[in-house]
């Protein structure tokens, strides 16, 4: 079989934001042939690839419903907290934090309300730490919104920031 009728089952899951996993247990719930193969799109290794056609059938399973099951993902799984400032400068003390599995696409998101705003830093997070994470962060500041406070020092939040990740554990994804 060529290697344009192929695709790779992680590239599928980078492209529509989902977890290997997730997409694993799509292609088996639809019956669809997993190949393992490795060659040079792979650098050597086995990867797990289907074939082209059949990712029409992906792409519809891939339905509203299907996003509960995202959103366990989401809740169990790894990524970024992030600190962004909102208004660098008219109020840089004004601070958004919270987790994102793809941050640059939640700042995206963020800019429809706040066009002006950056991320100031990224530090890698599992899901579930999101609530102590923004409770240390945030210590001290005061509480404008569900995740957006304001400080008298951004650099304190910083700082408080990279104690606490200092502390973590390295968050490690539980996908093979």
């Amino acid at each position: 079989m060529a290697d344009q009728d192929l695709m790779m089952v992680r590239e599928i899951a980078n492209e529509l934001g989902r977890s290997k996993s997730h997409i694993h247990r799509v292609v088996e719930r639809l019956g669809i042939e997993i190949l393992k193969q490795k060659g040079e799109r792979t650098r050597g290794q086995i990867a797990h690839f289907i074939r082209a056609d059949d990712y029409p059938r992906i792409l519809e399973d891939l339905t509203p419903s299907s996003d509960e099951e995202s959103a366990h993902e989401a809740l169990h799984g790894t990524g970024s907290f992030y600190l962004i400032c909102l208004e660098p400068d008219l109020d840089p003390n004004r601070f958004k934090v919270g987790f994102g599995a793809d941050v640059n696409e939640r700042l995206r998101r963020h800019k429809t309300s706040a066009p002006f705003a950056r991320i100031i830093k990224t530090w890698p997070c599992k899901a579930l730490w999101e609530k102590t994470a923004i409770d240390c962060v945030s210590q001290g500041c005061e509480r404008l919104h569900t995740e957006v406070f304001r400080a008298e020092n951004i650099g304190d939040v910083l700082g408080r920031g990279d104690s606490f990740f200092g502390l973590m554990p390295e968050p490690m994804d539980s996908e093979p």
